[in-house]
């Protein structure tokens, strides 16, 4: 439904791929979703 393999899929589920701003808008789409509802933004620069 979003054009993404499924290995691509698999890896957002399992948190080993951050997705495009496309992808992620057109899973949220999908699922009538916010894409703030379905990832989370840690940006690990500040961690340092």
């Amino acid at each position: 439904m979003v054009s993404a393999r499924r290995e691509t899929i698999v890896h957002l589920e399992n948190g080993r791929y951050n997705p495009s701003l496309k992808l992620a808008m057109d899973i949220a789409e999908v699922f009538h979703v916010t894409v703030e509802d379905l990832f989370e933004f840690v940006d690990d620069e500040k961690k340092k």
